[in-house]
């Protein structure tokens, strides 16, 4: 067994993760649910063997010294995966993350159009949130893809590791990649406000410092684009505010108020018949919500997004509930999903 057997065993089986762990088979995820090879465990030195066949030279010294490394990986002309090695008990494991090379259309993804008139804006913070593995990666390639197929402007991505490759279309197409182009996100926000920029995708928004650039950068006339491991609005709000030290939340609160745009909460959920679909809620900033950033009131957002819907907002216990009556999902998929369950438990029951 070789690693690109085991990459091309991913990408034909259309699943979504490879685990390798010693005294264990190599394990795939498929439509969320883990499932074993038909292999023998892994040894010590098998294991170690998959890891050093992926793993690029640069970063050896990295996964000795730290214990683990990140980076991206192609399978020929077919496929990339993002990965992350690590020292463990017993040994080295390896996750390895699908990347399809086909960007999705907006029709795929499940977005909506009102998201669609959100990328012709020229200035303000749109927001791709939700935990890992949701899909938020792919969002904002279609996103990134739709902006370069229809308008004139450059784009500057600043990823860790670059996941989907964007050829030049309309616009020019800048990517770096943290760690190989540059050493830090902050530096590369730091940075990237010289290059001439209208549309900035910040691929993980890790401390407040990055936080605060990318505000920044909305504010004087750039559309940015990041992500963050929350799911909702209102949470996504206050993680942001929270990030920074309490003296300077106030001012914090402000400035988000004003360049804001949206946030696109979204959850992968198995689908009935197999697969995964996504669910969404979407939050498009109005004077009222505004207002309950600025006054540290972002429990209300959730009312406001719920009046919302000739905006093209939705809630995301909302969308699950539409996707069940859809007969996409089942009752079980949107109650184990759900942001207020009793309130999900009282609408399925109706």
């Amino acid at each position: 067994m070789d690693i690109h057997s085991l990459m091309k065993t991913c990408v034909r089986q259309g699943a979504s993760d490879i685990h390798i762990r010693v005294g264990r088979k190599p394990v795939l995820r498929l439509h969320g649910r883990l499932r074993d090879l038909q292999s023998e465990e892994l040894t010590p030195e098998a294991s170690e063997t998959l890891v050093r066949q992926v793993l690029p030279a640069r970063l050896q010294p990295e996964l000795e010294s730290k214990g683990s490394a990140d980076f991206a990986a192609s399978f020929e002309t077919e496929a990339r995966f993002r990965v992350s090695a690590f020292a463990e008990k017993g040994g080295y494991g390896l996750v390895m993350r699908l990347i399809p090379n086909r960007i999705l259309t907006f029709e795929q993804v499940g977005l909506p159009d009102h998201v669609r008139d959100l990328l012709t804006r020229t200035r303000g913070l749109i927001l791709v949130t939700g935990p890992t593995g949701s899909g938020k990666t792919t969002t904002l390639a279609t996103m990134i893809d739709e902006i370069n197929r229809t308008q004139d402007k450059h784009i500057v991505t600043i990823e860790d590791p670059i996941e989907y490759y964007h050829p030049h279309k309309r616009c020019v197409i800048t990517q770096r990649e943290v760690g190989v182009h540059v050493p830090t996100f902050g530096e590369a926000m730091r940075r990237v406000l010289r290059q001439d920029p209208d549309v900035i995708l910040l691929g993980e928004m890790r401390d407040y410092e990055t936080i605060s650039t990318a505000i920044t950068a909305a504010e004087t006339g750039h559309l940015v684009f990041g992500t963050l491991h929350t799911t909702g609005s209102a949470r996504t709000v206050d993680r942001i505010i929270d990030s920074f030290p309490q003296d300077q939340q106030e001012q914090v609160r402000t400035q988000l108020a004003l360049s804001i745009v949206a946030v696109v909460s979204q959850l992968l959920v198995p689908k009935k018949e197999g697969g995964v679909v996504a669910a969404f809620e979407i939050m498009i900033n109005t004077p009222a919500i505004e207002n309950y950033i600025r006054k540290n009131e972002t429990f209300k957002i959730p009312s406001d997004i719920q009046t919302g819907k000739k905006r093209g907002m939705i809630l995301l216990d909302e969308h699950l509930h539409q996707l069940f009556k859809e007969g996409k999902i089942t009752s079980d998929s949107a109650l184990e999903f759900a942001q207020d369950r009793t309130e999900m438990r009282n609408r399925l029951a109706t």
